[in-house]
């Protein structure tokens, strides 16, 4: 019996790992600023703030803006997500063994990089919005005040800002016509449009915001579920380049051992990242009573 699996066969799985990653992994990488191939421990996004016009008299001085500039930084951290293979198994099934295992790795690092974003869009200390569900009048009004929030915080509505809530949430919104009736499409289809795909996940366009169901996000499933709308550049994830990939300088890799004294494969899958709030007036919190029943469609 071999004691170790073929070059090509490992160049090949890293492929797969990376594949899978990049198509299901993170469902937020894409709506976030990524900051891919990092070298070293750390790394710094550039945050510039806003400046103040003002006049000046004739033959005077111009009066600097003195636009504040940081550098938010984040510690990468390690993760790992492997398991056994015993020999004789793979030759009692009739899956493909490498895929299946390719994508468990990719699916459970993606998932980490969705909780990990998460945990920095809890951090915010902007505004929090009630959003009151027990009927469909409040769900809409409350919806609307939570995008309001976001304006009022002059987040830039250029197409760049996306809403996650949590599955129960999400399910009241869809009482709403505004919210999923294609009639409401206007001229130039700024209410409501179908939304584009964007990375993993199908997003909804309402209200110049992309919406999407997430799980995962903090207090789903309780009275203080919570719900965020935030722009691209507010939040930052750094990945480091993967050192001694085969399949490339990938953010993931995997590794695949032979252990003799367990007739089995140990396959590994890895990366190195964090998540980093970039700007704190870009996130918006709203707080939901995640075990309300869902609102009849008669109650207004």
């Amino acid at each position: 019996m071999s004691t170790s699996i073929d070059t090509g066969f490992i160049t090949q799985y890293n492929a797969d790992v990376h594949q899978v990653f990049q198509r299901q992994g993170s469902y937020l990488m894409d709506a976030v600023t990524h900051k891919p191939d990092v070298v070293g421990s750390t790394a710094s996004f550039h945050k510039l703030g806003t400046g103040t016009a003002t006049t000046k008299a004739r033959h005077g001085t111009i009066t600097p803006m003195n636009a504040n500039h940081t550098a938010p930084t984040c510690t990468l951290a390690d993760f790992y997500a492997g398991d056994w293979v015993d020999k004789l198994d793979e030759a009692k099934t009739n899956m493909d063994v490498r895929k299946s295992y390719a994508k468990a790795g990719a699916m459970a690092l993606g998932r980490k990089c969705d909780s990990q974003i998460a945990t920095v869009l809890d951090a915010t200390t902007s505004s929090t919005i009630t959003l009151t569900v027990t009927s469909k009048a409040n769900i809409l009004a409350t919806a609307l005040e939570f995008s309001e929030a976001a304006w009022a915080a002059d987040v830039p509505n250029d197409g760049e800002v996306y809403s996650v809530v949590s599955p129960r949430y999400w399910s009241q919104l869809q009482l709403l016509d505004q919210f999923q009736n294609a009639d409401y499409v206007t001229a130039d289809g700024m209410t409501f449009s179908a939304g584009p795909s964007i990375g993993k996940g199908k997003w909804k366009d309402w209200n110049g915001i992309k919406w999407k169901m997430q799980t995962g996000l903090p207090g789903a499933g309780t009275a203080t579920a919570k719900q965020f709308i935030f722009h691209k550049t507010a939040v930052g994830y750094a990945s480091a380049k993967s050192a001694g990939n085969v399949a490339g300088n990938e953010s993931v890799a995997a590794d695949i051992t032979w252990h003799g004294d367990r007739a089995a494969h140990f396959v590994n899958h890895m990366m190195s990242g964090q998540a980093v709030l970039i700007d704190d007036t870009g996130v918006i919190e709203g707080n939901v009573d995640d075990t309300a029943a869902i609102a009849t469609l008669q109650n207004t």
